[in-house]
């Protein structure tokens, strides 16, 4: 398991129904493949993990599993509230086929530091799946610190960090402590080239289910050291990736994907489809963005 490149946080496909729309979901995969993408992760917040049952994440996974057909790893986000759940979640992701875990600390509890550090080491010892912490304090509440990672790293199969914090300098902070012993991916699309162009080894993006190949050219060119190229097309983007850092990122996501023929509109509820001038705001975003898009 090596987490480093682009690792799209995949987006659900649902029907018109509410059924899983697999076909739809296969279409976006593929895209991702074709464009160079490195892993790709299933029922992470983009994913709406929190309304899909358990049978619906084993077929999410094992079709995911067939499809990339060892191509790329297949990660499963965990984001329970108890810490027996998180370690059934585990055990049945390994039983499906998953490569490894991305995870998030217990749902719906502002849980402590020993608290916090005890649910990701049960969780991890329960398993030798390699397991990648999702650190999100803005919208989780609860900050995974330099100090709970120095604890964490006891656990051999936590080796990565989905850096949410919103702070590039965690970045360099990451590497002051613990060098290369914990890969960091970016997790919020707005800072992405910032925190690669700082080290960090890889990119957990949202954008990209709509735009696969400008979001991994940005990747390759800032590894490549063509820091003006890349930014180039990063500029371009921009009014794109914030669409990610809304509390409403699923939808305005989503509709991004059916502008590009890559996925629909359709959302699980409690969330609806956007409509009115909300909508209309955002598509004018995506199509400005569609109309001026890079040749790469």
């Amino acid at each position: 398991m090596e987490w480093k490149g682009v690792f799209p946080a995949l987006t659900t496909k649902f029907t018109v129904d509410d059924a899983l729309d697999l076909p739809l979901f296969a279409k976006n995969l593929n895209a991702q493949l074709e464009a160079g993408v490195k892993g790709v992760i299933l029922g992470g917040t983009l994913g709406e993990a929190s309304v899909l049952s358990v049978e619906e994440k084993e077929t999410l996974v094992r079709f995911a599993v067939e499809q990339t057909a060892g191509k790329v790893p297949v990660v499963l986000n965990i984001a329970e509230g108890s810490t027996s759940e998180a370690v059934k979640q585990a055990a049945l992701a390994k039983e499906w086929g998953a490569s490894g875990l991305m995870m998030l600390p217990p749902m719906r509890y502002k849980s402590d530091h020993r608290e916090t550090v005890t649910y990701f080491k049960t969780v991890a010892q329960s398993t030798d799946l390699p397991i990648m912490i999702y650190n999100n304090p803005v919208d989780y509440k609860i900050e995974v610190t330099l100090d709970m990672f120095e604890e964490l790293i006891a656990c051999l199969n936590i080796t990565a960090v989905k850096e949410s914090t919103r702070d590039i300098s965690n970045v360099t902070r990451m590497r002051n402590r613990f060098g290369d012993r914990i890969k960091i991916l970016c997790g919020v699309d707005t800072l992405a080239m910032e925190e690669l162009v700082m080290g960090a080894d890889g990119w957990v993006a949202g954008l990209v289910c709509a735009f696969p190949r400008e979001t991994v050219a940005i990747y390759q060119l800032v590894k490549e050291g063509k820091i003006a190229e890349a930014t180039k097309i990063y500029r371009w983007f921009m009014p794109l990736l914030e669409l990610d850092i809304h509390p409403k990122l699923v939808q305005y996501i989503k509709l991004a994907e059916a502008e590009v023929g890559l996925g629909s509109e359709h959302v699980r509820a409690p969330r609806l489809t956007l409509e009115g001038a909300e909508r209309e705001q955002v598509l004018k975003i995506i199509r400005d963005g569609i109309a001026n898009r890079p040749v790469l």
